[in-house]
């Protein structure tokens, strides 16, 4: 094998690979949503564990993903470890397609007889997949057209590559050499060593199948050869989720590892089944299984139906210990974690590797900085009239709490708007990182109402009964936009959205009005200017927290119709035309109009 055909094989094994990542990443974008949707629904039903397992990693094309994935739910509490180990499992099997896919290119035609295969060669009909890919991503402007495209051209990519493999080692057929080196892996050990260790290099099991696959094009693999191969690459492919989880809790921890400790008893039992029953059958004298093995050529259907058929006896096998797994694996991993807090552990940057899952973590974990920093202004406005030192302090501590999250959620979003997204997935990223920044603004004027109170308490001064039955009436259009606003975020609930704008803009109308009759009542001395101060800190922070609720508002209509908009135009354009923004804003004002008896006549 000379020095051009080592190249070629290094080019078409980048090309596999680099296909291999450009068809999953298409895949993982196009199929995100529903990706998010099944795991959303996951129930601790094994079956459906496994089922999830089987499609997500046919989705993406990776079981090692699939593994580091859940190993990143497992340690974020999306999911359990029992439930990780049915998905898994179906991992293991939904990685056995990419062998089924790379085999096309064994496919042999010619022959009258069969001679409708040739259509099914990949020769014949990648050029046009090919040519239909980088139209889509060079033309189309849909995204879901241009992430079709990308997994035509992954996909041509990908068989292109198989393709370079097969021809750089096709003359090692006649290498007596290369024949004689095979037959060392006949030896089980050395068989899954080299498996084991070639994947472990690879980091990928359906590459280094691949590679065997073009191999085999030679004609020197036997069965015999490829049994212990392909059941050493069943172990390294636990490389990628080992080294994953070293960052990871211990659940994680424990997830990576029972990943490993399938594939090392399946490969251990089903190996020594294998001699066994072999030896059993050959002191018989029934058949010679191994003299069989060895002197039968296997192609890359051969390989591929090996793979799967292992996969499948590997789950057989594992499937009623599952419990056992799991005990083992703790067994293994002792202790449990300090504990944190449930929803900062939600953001594992393992999810990156699947955008439109962290997107709905992040999603997740901001619902609960809106439910602490809408609660607390909520609460917060309830102090006026009945002052709880224990409420005042509770505030203090979910605002500290609030800040913490916009911290978490900022870094983690910015790390996930610079992974590859869909056009939909970034608007929503974009859009959250705006609203975590008005949610925790939000919570900063819940303690300013706080401080608010607690000065009049302090100073043991009031309003007059015309000031607080108009701060009453404000406090009520305010907790109605928050109780709105929270609403609409939480169910995504878009309608909800449209009743914020003019709901804050009675606001603005109660606040210069509340403020024109204080200047009216000051000129009649039924006010104090000491009382005007608490009033005007009062005034602002509630007319910003609706200005924040308006701002929330607006990145859920721009969700909502998955773009970017110009949402003071937009609002613009509303308010003058709009006739239901008119209607909504008539209703509000009649509902919190203010008391005509303020000034003492």
């Amino acid at each position: 094998m000379g020095i051009f055909e080592i190249l070629s094989l290094v080019c078409g094994l980048a090309l596999f690979l680099y296909g291999m990542d450009v068809m999953g990443t298409g895949l993982k974008k196009s199929a995100g949503r529903k990706l998010k949707t099944i795991l959303g629904n996951l129930t601790s039903s094994k079956l459906k564990g496994f089922l999830l397992g089987l499609g997500v990693t046919a989705i993406i094309q990776s079981s090692s993903a699939t593994t580091v994935m859940v190993v990143g739910f497992v340690t974020s509490g999306t999911m359990l470890l029992s439930q990780a180990i049915s998905v898994i499992m179906g991992a293991n099997v939904g990685t056995a397609v990419t062998a089924w896919l790379t085999a096309l290119n064994g496919i042999e035609g010619g022959a009258e007889a069969t001679e409708w295969l040739n259509y099914l060669k990949p020769d014949a009909w990648m050029p046009i997949l090919a040519l239909v890919g980088i139209v889509f991503i060079m033309f189309a402007k849909k995204d879901r057209q241009k992430d079709a495209g990308s997994i035509l051209m992954g996909f041509a990519v990908l068989m292109v590559g198989m393709s370079l493999m097969s021809d750089a080692v096709g003359g090692l057929k006649n290498d007596p050499n290369f024949t004689q080196i095979l037959t060392l892996f006949t030896n089980p050990i050395l068989g899954v060593l080299a498996g084991m260790i070639l994947t472990a290099i690879v980091q990928s099991s359906s590459a280094s199948i691949g590679i065997l696959q073009a191999l085999s094009v030679t004609g020197a693999i036997s069965f015999g050869t490829a049994i212990p191969i392909v059941l050493g690459q069943n172990i390294g492919t636990c490389v990628t989720a080992m080294i994953s989880s070293i960052s990871a809790n211990k659940n994680g921890k424990r997830t990576a590892v029972v990943h490993l400790l399938f594939n090392v008893i399946s490969v251990v039992f089903w190996l020594c089944m294998y001699y066994l029953v072999g030896w059993i059958l050959q002191i018989a004298g029934v058949i010679d299984i191994f003299n069989l093995a060895n002197n039968t050529t296997i192609d890359m259907f051969g390989i591929a139906i090996t793979h799967t058929v292992f996969k499948l006896l590997a789950v057989a096998l594992m499937w009623p210990f599952s419990k056992l797994l799991e005990k083992l694996a703790n067994l293994i991993i002792r202790g449990d974690d300090k504990k944190g807090d449930e929803y900062t552990a939600m953001l594992d940057e393992r999810l990156l590797e699947t955008p439109s899952v962290a997107l709905e973590n992040a999603r997740r974990v901001t619902c609960r900085m809106a439910e602490l920093s809408i609660g607390s202004l909520r609460k917060s406005l309830t102090l006026f009239e009945n002052y709880d030192p224990k409420v005042a302090q509770q505030i203090r501590d979910e605002e500290d709490k609030v800040d913490i999250y916009e911290d978490v959620l900022g870094s983690y979003l910015v790390k996930l708007s610079a992974r590859s997204l869909s056009e939909r997935d970034s608007v929503d990223a974009t859009k959250l990182l705006h609203m975590i920044g008005d949610f925790e603004r939000i919570s900063d004027h819940s303690v300013n109402v706080v401080e608010s109170a607690e000065e009049i308490r302090d100073k043991n001064i009031s309003f007059s009964p015309y000031a607080n039955a108009e701060l009453k009436m404000l406090r009520g259009a305010v907790d109605e936009t928050l109780e709105i606003t929270l609403r609409s975020f939480m169910n995504s609930d878009y309608d909800s959205a449209a009743l914020v704008e003019p709901l804050e803009q009675v606001v603005d109308y109660l606040r210069d009005q509340i403020k024109l009759r204080h200047t009216i009542r000051l000129q009649k001395s039924l006010c104090s200017i000491e009382l005007g101060f608490i009033l005007s800190d009062i005034l602002t922070n509630l007319e910003r927290v609706s200005d924040h609720c308006s701002n929330i508002a607006g990145c859920l209509i721009e969700m909502s119709r998955h773009e970017t908009l110009d949402i003071h135009n937009y609002l613009h354009g509303v308010k003058e035309d709009g006739e239901e923004y008119k209607a909504n804003y008539k209703n509000y004002m009649e509902k919190y109009a203010l008391p005509k008896d303020v000034y003492g006549e």
